[in-house]
């Protein structure tokens, strides 16, 4: 009883509740509780990390040995299975060991199924791992590649690149998605464009996904409208193979959206083939007005048919590939500068040369016609014998500048920069040709004896210095075309003989001594040629433009814009 006293006397305050019905003793006790276990508890906790930091690495390494000993195999089906797994894993390797399989640098041991790989210093290492091996055993094997694994391997290497820093490589990881449509691409595509913010590498991206909804079976038939949509916007060749590879089981909605877009990006691309083959056609005209312009000068002023005027445009193009060749020798790659040392060396050689023909054989030929033309082409004949000599009878390279290379898209138009920089040095030669014509004291001598020969003898000017002067320099403009053809065509002893022909129909198309009618003529049957030849062919296309010249010639034999006045009374 005392004991039970005393207990009831000291404890009553001990056991007393407080307003919550909470004992007022019990935070106490707990808080002594939990002090003396707070560092056991975190004991535990650091136990338990180091645990899971200890055993990750291991796990992931044995994860890796499972997906990369998949390779070891010669199942095309197996392989191609490892790529998908590997790349799904998101293991940090497996870009590094599926493009080491893209490249042929994936081998494994048939002994043991490890599997190796090299990287681009030949260094050896162990795909499980990624350990170097200083040693690897012999006898290893290639992993074999065909077309389904290439296609697989294309795809994976173009979803673990979507999220890449570079956005010129997201989008092209995007357009590797694109090709092969592989629909294990599809989570980590939609992840990728959760977080693009870059309109052009997002639109491609779209696209993708759009490539891979179109053939997905058990997509939403709404969302492959909006893909077909989608693609039918993009409206390039992939998007028209890709639209008629539907399958025939597909819902009629589909195919109906996929064949209404088929024919809209037909007719786009009709539009767009067009539109190129005149681009092409403009750079052919640009090709026939440097190598006809010199001749409208010579022919305009003096009245010589040069057949040999297409030998000073393979000078031309020689000298350019001698000046290349120099610096070459001279350890100089600067290209860029051989082409500009070129220009002027080209009009001055073919120049030279031209007054040489002058003075040595036409002075003494004048009014002859016909025995001029016998001359000149036996000249012809004499300079491609002297350079199949000199130089020998196989094409000479000639190397592009590094800003004449390469091209850029226009629309569904593709633009080369070697052409383009032809249109605009042949501009830049015409409007350069007018000038010294116009407003120099050459030009207008020049002007003067095309006009009225005896009038301008006559008024003190020494036309036959003139006929010189002018030969030279229209044969120096025939070089010009030279360093420009040599970019685009093969430098041969037989370059000339391809211009000489048509070089003389645009002089006599566009009206004999009348430069803007050159101009106009070599653009006109640039572009009317290469029109004509994706439906009748290259030679029917050049014989019906020949026949049609004939027929105009007939009509109008003065072409296009006749020279008037004295110049028209003396022809």
């Amino acid at each position: 009883m005392r004991s039970g006293a005393f207990s009831s006397e000291v404890n009553p305050g001990s056991r007393e509740e407080d307003a919550s019905g909470h004992e007022a003793g019990a935070p106490a006790g707990l808080l002594r509780a939990g002090r003396s276990s707070l560092p056991q508890l975190l004991a535990k906790v650091a136990l338990l990390l180091a645990l899971i930091f200890i055993t990750l690495p291991a796990a992931q390494a044995a994860d890796r040995a499972a997906l990369v000993a998949r390779f070891a195999t010669e199942n095309f089906t197996e392989i191609d299975a490892a790529v998908t797994a590997l790349a799904a894993s998101g293991d940090e390797a497996a870009q590094t060991i599926i493009s080491a399989l893209a490249d042929r640098r994936l081998f494994y041991n048939p002994a043991d199924k490890r599997v190796f790989y090299k990287d681009a210093a030949g260094k050896t290492f162990d795909a499980a791992t990624g350990a170097e091996v200083a040693d690897p055993p012999a006898g290893l094997k290639p992993v074999r590649l065909n077309n389904r694994v290439r296609s697989t391997i294309e795809a994976a290497l173009g979803s673990l690149t979507l999220l890449a820093a570079d956005p010129g490589k997201r989008r092209e990881a995007a357009e590797a998605v694109f090709k092969s449509r592989d629909p294990s691409a599809l989570p980590a595509l939609e992840a990728a464009l959760a977080r693009e913010n870059d309109p052009s590498v997002r639109r491609a991206m779209e696209q993708a996904r759009a490539a891979i909804l179109i053939q997905k079976a058990d997509a939403p038939e709404a969302d492959r409208l909006d893909a077909i949509r989608l693609i039918r916007d993009r409206g390039d060749q992939d998007a028209l193979s890709l639209l008629r590879s539907i399958p025939a089981d597909a819902p009629q909605s589909i195919k109906d959206a996929a064949a209404a877009a088929i024919l809209a990006i037909e007719s786009r691309l009709s539009l767009w083939a067009t539109a190129q083959n005149a681009w092409y056609g403009l750079s052919l005209g640009s090709v026939l007005l440097l190598a006809a312009i010199g001749l409208a000068v010579t022919f305009g002023v003096m009245g010589v048919i040069n057949m040999a005027h297409g030998e000073m445009v393979m000078l031309g193009a020689y000298t350019t590939f001698v000046i290349q060749d120099a610096m070459r020798q001279h350890g100089s790659t600067n290209m860029g500068l051989a082409l500009g040392l070129a220009v002027p060396a080209a009009f001055l050689v073919s120049g030279l040369a031209g007054i040489v023909i002058e003075r040595g054989v036409i002075r003494f030929l004048y009014g002859r016609p016909l025995e001029t033309l016998l001359a000149t082409w036996g000249i012809s004949l004499i300079l491609q014998q002297a350079v199949r000599t000199g130089f020998g009878p196989t094409n000479r390279e000639v190397d592009t500048p590094d800003f004449m290379s390469g091209a850029f898209q226009l629309g569904g138009m593709q633009i080369t920069l070697n052409r383009l920089a032809i249109i605009v040095f042949a501009i830049a030669v015409f409007v350069a040709l007018q000038f010294v014509l116009r407003f120099t004291s050459f030009g207008l001598r020049t002007r003067a004896v095309t006009q009225n020969r005896r009038m301008a003898s006559s008024m003190g000017i020494r036309t036959n210095w003139i006929d010189a002067l002018t030969f030279g320099f229209g044969s120096g403009i025939a070089g010009l075309a030279g360093v420009a053809l040599s970019q685009i065509d093969n430098v041969s002893p037989n370059l000339g003989q391809g211009y000489i022909i048509d070089s003389f129909l645009v002089v006599v198309f566009g009206g004999v001594g009348n430069l803007w009618g050159t101009l106009v003529g070599g653009m006109s049957m640039g572009v009317v040629n290469q029109l004509l030849e994706p439906y009748a062919g290259a030679v029917l296309a050049k014989i019906f433009v020949l026949v049609a010249l004939i027929l105009f010639i007939q009509r109008w034999p003065r072409g296009l814009f006749p020279q008037t006045g004295r110049a028209a009374e003396s022809q």
